[in-house]
């Protein structure tokens, strides 16, 4: 995936958590991670692979918002995207 491409698919996950974020059933402490990373689809400046992993630790942070518990399809998800978010880490 080209950076161009990571940018544009990063902004629209964070158009997804935003609109999370604002319902009133969603723990809005699920982004902190995210949020704690300082990396938003504006920092063009930074590199790929901060975005990549910025993009990795809001799809764990949406997944487990989605999700019921750890065994649901949503709950998969968000620990994969925890697993691709540590090996993304170690790369930066």
């Amino acid at each position: 995936m080209h950076k161009d491409e990571l940018l544009e698919l990063h902004e629209q996950m964070v158009a997804i958590k935003d609109y999370f974020a604002a319902r009133e059933h969603v723990d809005s402490s699920l982004f902190d991670p995210y949020d704690g990373l300082d990396v938003d689809p504006s920092h063009v400046h930074k590199s790929k692979s901060e975005h990549k992993h910025a993009v990795f630790v809001l799809g764990n942070a949406l997944a487990n918002a989605m999700s019921d518990d750890e065994f649901s399809e949503a709950g998969r998800v968000g620990k994969r995207m925890k697993e691709l978010a540590e090996d993304a880490e170690s790369k930066l």
